[in-house]
């Protein structure tokens, strides 16, 4: 079976998703210039586009940032068909692991690969918060070509790191705030203090 790669919009007007029908990373892969993107060849050749500013890869989609001189009505079409196209002629995102023959699985299956923080040294109030994010915010965040990882946590407050459409979204203050923050105090009670971005 052949790549389909269709487009969907983001709450980040400089993000366009464009998702496959098949998986294309276990990994998240997050590139925002094409300095380190020699591992990964179907982000060097999208580097080539002149207005293509940064690569978030997941699972099964690729958000793309783009300067902010230039629409997505313009170009999203030409971007759409050159993922395709260089998919089916080449098979593999990056050089570590190729997935060209594994099928996405189910939507409703909220299973989102790559976004896991690894468990194995953090406390126990630590596990709960990545248990939280990865169950109930992981799945509708990456819905919106975007991916939040937690990254530490101090003094009641739990420090995260936006990465895809998420990084830059002007919405992004209101999903960290009224989002994460309001879940992870009803969860977790006074424990959790404010949910903050590194790079909010």
């Amino acid at each position: 079976m052949n790549f389909t790669i269709y487009m969907e919009s983001t709450p980040n007007p400089e993000v366009m998703k464009f998702v496959a029908n098949k998986i294309l990373t276990e990994d998240s892969i997050e590139l925002l210039n094409n300095k380190n993107s020699s591992q990964v060849p179907l982000a060097m050749e999208l580097f080539k586009f002149p207005f293509i500013k940064s690569i978030f890869i997941s699972y099964n989609f690729i958000s793309i940032t783009k300067n902010n001189d230039i629409d997505w009505y313009e170009i999203s079409t030409e971007v759409r068909e050159f993922i395709n196209n260089y998919l089916n002629k080449n098979g593999f995102v990056n050089n570590f692991k190729s997935y060209a023959n594994t099928e996405v699985k189910p939507k409703n299956d909220n299973i989102i690969e790559g976004t896991a923080t690894d468990t194995e040294n953090l406390s126990d109030i630590e596990k709960e918060i990545v248990s939280i994010i990865d169950q109930y915010i992981q799945p509708a965040v990456a819905a919106d070509g975007g991916s939040i990882v937690f990254k530490s946590y101090q003094d009641g407050i739990v420090y995260v790191i936006l990465k895809g459409a998420c990084s830059g979204c002007p919405s992004s203050t209101i999903t960290l705030k009224q989002g994460i923050e309001n879940l992870l105090k009803q969860k977790l009670g006074s424990q959790i203090k404010e949910v903050t971005a590194y790079n909010g």
